[in-house]
Order: structure tokens, then C-alpha cells, then sequence
């Protein structure tokens, strides 16, 4: 016998029935969006957070938004005071206890499993009354959410009364949001009852480059066109309409320097660019939008000679854009920060349409392409022709530990660190001292050797009086390890040489006299050398990086 499916049945019937959703941990919409964008009428939203309530309203206006904890929602009639019975339930849990970002995915993760498990107990409620017509649900999150969600779960254990059939996750899948025309490389895990989509951009993925090109340059608004194409959907845009994207978000020196060196001359870690390459998609957009930190993304902005000379941030407008948020769709918030966190908590648009037409033709309802968003009105804040916020170098504390690498100088595991974290911090009785470094993780270790016990082995070497003395002529102002101290800090008064120029002053005189392109491969017999270094042979340029820091470090008092 065939089994018919009445509900199927009943939408082929009425092809243009408009299905219901649901949104929790609604943040800015992005989840809603894509389902708004394929013909799904959202009628109900939940979020704790006011800008992303005001964000979710000013562009879904005819969806009842509601501002609450979903911790309170803790039994059946709570549950149905507040929500409605809807087809598909949609929600994206925070998902800070979970990010890798966050101590390395070894954050607590009890209040991220406590609010999972409050949007399953919605679904198993919701899903088990008379009649109900949910027929789909989705959990989004990061992918490490995925080991701490269950395949069933019992309405005791959802903290339910009575009895009934356990809530079973019959899909759990990974995505990749920039396979379904998201300009961003952001993997997620999606969980629940529904049918997994196609890809659709495999291998012809919107890139930044067509972010920009879209867009124009945010300096240089007299330069763009009077029509701006939307470039991750079948939309476009007068340039004056177009908000949070003219504007300046240069950042100073001092932090691209910071981002620049921990992005592509890590102690341990990888390389990585700097500035962002355009013929690629975006790296995952965070939450926090920052400057001087390895995640940071961060754009050429003007040129000198074919080289960048200063660098900047992304606008709201393009990482919104990265995320696949239509161009007129508005951010409420008082400052970019504000925004730029709506933006990096959202689910992106074009993962969540592509899980919404798998959905309509799951059921066998007609295929829609994109529906255009008509905003209620503009956010109150435009952020078009404001300067970001100005950032200056704040002194640290005087306790400040430090403990950084001679630039560019890694070979085969090895490098050369000034560091000061051997002082006695509590009684201010500074140490500065220069160790060679082998190895990284578990299995690294370091040593503390004085120059005397060595020098008689290298100062054969070619050009050692040379670079003996260009070391010697350029450290003569060197005091005291207090005075280093003050200089890190931004304590000092005069001119001291700071740690990191002490650093960037060596590389620069080790690769003038002992050049990288004819001597990265020169080693040195380690005999005698270092004997705690288990090597036959040592790099002539750590050994000679050694030595110099060595020698740096001797004329503190």
C-alpha cells in the first residue's frame, strides 16, 4: 500500500501557501532572511539582545520580534503563551562556548548546552502537541557544537512533564556557506529534520574582489557609480542610498604592525596574509571587530610607489556583504562595534535561503529565485561620512611580560627571544634575557647561554668582526633592565629603544651583513656550540641572531 502524505498533498494543491517560521537567537536576521527571501512568512522572533531586536525589526517588520531570555521558556504553557505554532522553526544558539576562537574551543560550555537544549525543548513541545503543524526544524551553530549535541533526546531530559516519543536529529551536516553564494569560507554545523541542500557555487564562489568591486572604494565615494550591484544577490542600489560604507576606517601603525608581525611571523603558528588577498573568499567574520590581533581582517588602503602605505578595516557594508546580507539591509546600533557584532553573530543569508528552497522543494511547492527586502526605514545611524574611532598607544602597566622573537628569524624550528618573564614582577626587579628557542608544543624547549661560551667557535666566521661591531655601535645607548622596562611600557621619557626596535635593529643588521639568500642554508658543526641542542648542525643565522641579542642584553645593568 502507498502511503499518502495529506500535508503534500495539500501544498501541491495550494502551490502558493505561504509557510511560517519561526526565529530564535534571531540576532540580526540573517537566518530569517534567507527563508524571507524564498517566500516563507516569518511571523515570530526571539532574541535577549535590544540592538539585535531593533535590527531584526527594522528589516522584518511584519514579524512579531519579542526581547527574551529563552531560559525562561521553561514549560509547556510558557512556551505556548509566548510562542506561535509555526511550519518550520529555525534557531542559531550562541555560539561563543563552543568557538575555537574562544580559549581555543576549551570554554565552559554550560550556558551554550543550557540554551541548546531550551530551543530543543521548544521543538520536542511544539513538535508533539495534536495537530501540530511543524513539519521541519534547524539548529545552527560552529562545528564543534556538533560534539556536544545529542542524536536524541528524552522529555526528561528536556526537563518536560509527562511522556512522550524522544526528539531524534536525524541530519547532522556540516556546511560551507560560500558553496551557496556566500563571499566567506564560514563552515557550519546544521542539525535537525530537514533535507540537506545543494551546492550551488562549488567552485565558482563570490570572492572579496567582487565585494569590492561592487562596492567601490569606501574613500573614494566620488568615484563610484550611481547604481551599486549587490553582489552575492540579484539586486541593486543607487550609491546615495547605500549606508555604513563611505566612510574611514583607517587604523594606526602601531596596530597594523602588531596584526601584521602575528599574522606572518607567529612563534609557532602559521603564516597567514597581510593585507587580506581579494581573489579569495573572506576568512570567517568574528563577533568582535578588531585591529591589532592575528584574526583581524584588514585591507590595503593607499599606495605609494605600488607599495600600501596605510591600511584599514572592512566597513559594516562589506563584511555584511561577506556574510551575503543584501545591500540595503540595516544595522541598529549606536557605534560599529555594535554592527560589526550583529554582523558576525548572524547566520548567513544565502546558507539559510539554500536551506529554505531545499525545504519548498522537499514539498514540492514552485521554486523561487529571490524576493527583494523592503526595509520599514533606515537605521538611525549611518555611519557614511564619520571617522572610525582613533585608537592611541596606551602605556601598559609596568608589570607588562613581554617575550618576542628576532623578526623573520625561523629556521627549522628554531628561533631567538628577548623576554622578561623571569623578573620578579611583584618586586618590580626587572630581568631581561635572550634564549634560543627549539621546537614548538610539548617537546619545545630553551636555553640561556652568555656569549663567552661560544665565541671563540663563530668569530672565525666570515664578516664576525663586522657584524660584531655594527652590534656593539648601534646598542651603545642601552642602560639598564629597568629602563628597557619603562621603554616597553611607554613609561620612558626619552628616546630608549624599545624591545621591539631592539628586535627589528638586529634583524636588520643580521641581513645586511649575513644576508637571508646566501646564508638560510649555511650551518654550523655543533660542537661544542650548544650542547643541549641534540642537532649535528645549527643555522648560522640563528646562531649569529643569538649571539647579537646575546650581546644586547650583556650591556644592561
Amino acid at each position: 500500500m502507498i502511503k499518502v502524505n495529506l500535508f503534500v498533498i495539500f501544498q501541491l494543491m495550494n502551490n502558493k501557501k505561504t509557510l511560517t517560521v519561526a526565529d530564535f537567537f534571531c540576532g540580526a536576521g540573517g537566518f530569517s532572511e534567507g527563508f524571507r527571501q524564498k517566500g516563507f512568512d516569518v511571523i515570530f522572533a526571539l532574541d535577549n539582545w535590544k540592538p539585535a531586536v531593533e535590527t531584526h525589526d527594522l528589516n522584518h517588520p511584519k514579524c512579531d520580534c519579542v526581547q527574551k531570555n529563552i531560559l525562561e521558556l521553561d514549560t509547556p504553557e510558557k512556551i505556548d503563551k509566548v510562542v506561535p505554532d509555526v511550519d518550520v522553526l529555525i534557531g542559531s544558539p550562541p555560539c561563543v562556548s563552543f568557538s575555537y576562537s574562544n580559549k581555543a574551543g576549551k570554554a565552559d560550555k554550560s550556558l551554550g548546552i543550557q540554551l541548546i537544549e531550551a530551543y530543543l525543548r521548544i521543538i520536542l513541545w511544539k513538535k508533539s502537541k495534536p495537530n501540530s503543524p511543524l513539519k521541519y526544524w534547524l539548529l545552527e551553530n560552529v562545528p564543534n557544537s556538533g560534539n556536544y549535541i545529542k542524536f536524541k533526546y528524552t522529555w526528561k531530559g528536556l526537563k518536560l512533564p509527562g511522556k512522550g516519543p524522544d526528539l531524534k536529529i536525524p541530519v547532522r551536516q556540516e556546511l560551507t556557506s560560500s558553496d551557496y553564494g556566500a563571499p566567506q569560507n564560514r563552515i557550519r554545523f546544521v542539525c535537525g529534520n530537514y533535507p540537506i541542500p545543494k551546492k550551488t557555487h562549488k567552485g565558482r564562489e563570490v570572492l572579496i574582489k567582487d565585494v569590492f568591486d561592487s562596492l567601490g572604494d569606501p574613500l573614494k565615494f566620488n568615484k563610484v557609480p550611481e547604481i551599486i550591484k549587490d553582489p552575492a544577490n540579484p539586486f541593486s542600489l543607487e550609491a546615495y542610498k547605500l549606508t555604513d560604507h563611505f566612510y574611514d576606517t583607517r587604523i594606526e601603525k602601531f596596530e597594523w604592525e602588531r596584526a601584521k608581525r602575528l599574522k606572518i611571523d607567529h612563534g609557532f603558528m602559521g603564516v597567514m596574509d597581510f593585507p587580506e588577498r581579494l581573489n579569495r573568499t573572506c576568512r570567517t567574520i568574528t563577533a568582535t571587530r578588531s585591529s591589532s590581533t592575528r584574526e583581524s581582517i584588514i585591507f590595503g588602503a593607499e599606495k605609494k610607489n605600488d607599495e600600501y602605505i596605510s591600511f584599514r578595516l572592512p566597513t559594516i557594508r562589506e563584511v555584511s556583504c561577506f556574510m551575503g546580507f543584501p545591500i540595503n539591509y540595516q544595522f541598529e546600533g549606536l557605534n560599529e562595534s555594535v554592527k560589526y557584532k550583529l554582523v558576525g553573530n548572524a547566520v548567513c543569508p544565502p546558507l539559510s535561503a539554500a536551506l529554505a528552497g531545499a525545504i519548498r522543494k522537499d514539498m514540492g511547492l514552485e521554486e523561487i529565485d529571490f524576493i527583494p527586502l523592503k526595509p520599514k526605514k533606515l537605521a538611525s545611524v549611518d555611519l557614511n561620512g564619520t571617522i572610525c574611532e582613533r585608537k592611541i598607544q596606551k602605556p601598559k602597566r609596568l608589570t607588562s611580560q613581554y617575550y618576542r622573537h628576532i623578526p623573520h628569524l625561523k629556521i627549522e624550528s628554531m628561533r631567538v627571544e628577548l623576554s622578561n618573564r623571569d623578573s620578579d614582577f611583584d618586586e618590580e626587579k626587572f630581568v631581561w634575557k635572550s634564549k634560543l628557542h627549539h621546537g614548538s608544543g610539548k617537546s619545545a624547549y630553551s636555553i640561556i647561554q652568555k656569549n663567552a661560551s661560544f665565541k671563540n667557535l663563530i668569530k672565525k666566521i666570515e664578516n664576525f668582526d663586522e657584524f660584531d661591531k655594527k652590534i656593539s655601535n648601534n646598542f651603545e645607548r642601552m642602560k639598564s633592565h629597568f629602563a628597557l622596562q619603562k621603554a616597553y611600557c611607554l613609561l620612558s621619557e626619552d628616546s630608549y629603544s624599545n624591545p621591539d626596535e631592539i628586535l627589528e635593529e638586529i634583524r636588520r643588521i643580521l641581513d645586511e651583513v649575513y644576508p637571508p639568500t646566501k646564508y638560510n642554508k649555511r650551518r654550523l658543526k655543533n660542537d661544542g656550540l650548544f650542547p643541549e641542542i641534540r642537532k649535528p648542525e645549527i643555522p648560522l643565522r640563528v646562531v649569529m641572531g643569538f649571539y647579537a641579542l646575546n650581546k644586547v642584553v650583556d650591556k644592561l645593568s
